[in-house]
């Protein structure tokens, strides 16, 4: 029991001795910033060509020249809305240019929308 004795003591002052140095820090003025998460989701643009040629945005129907004003309105916006394509697949090349016009108004998140009871994927870019 006695060497006992004798060894807490001695523990004792080595660990009064050791922690303040390992307490050693160095104080830095550091800035303040918030850390809330921006919860904000991008809004999303419905653009539909039906078969026959007729452009929606959303659920209204618009002429030719609509839609190209109404993206480079959208690529502006901040932050940017995802553009949604929903093309027929009967839709002749001529008609489905939008996805050359937004990437040419800056648009950059363009997805395409197809049926899944197709067999067909959709994919975004």
């Amino acid at each position: 029991m006695t060497p006992q004795v004798d060894v807490m003591p001695v523990l004792l002052i080595i660990f009064l001795l050791t922690v303040p140095i390992m307490q050693h820090a160095v104080k830095i003025d550091l800035p303040h910033a918030s850390s809330q998460h921006e919860d904000a989701k991008p809004t999303h643009v419905e653009v539909s060509v039906r078969a026959h040629g007729t452009v929606l945005w959303g659920d209204q129907v618009v002429d030719d020249a609509a839609p190209r004003v109404k993206i480079a309105d959208a690529a502006q916006a901040n932050p940017q809305p995802e553009l949604h394509l929903r093309v027929d697949r009967t839709v002749a090349y001529e008609h489905a240019d939008l996805m050359s016009e937004a990437q040419a108004t800056g648009l950059s998140r363009i997805g395409f929308v197809t049926d899944p009871a197709s067999g067909s994927v959709a994919a975004e870019y």
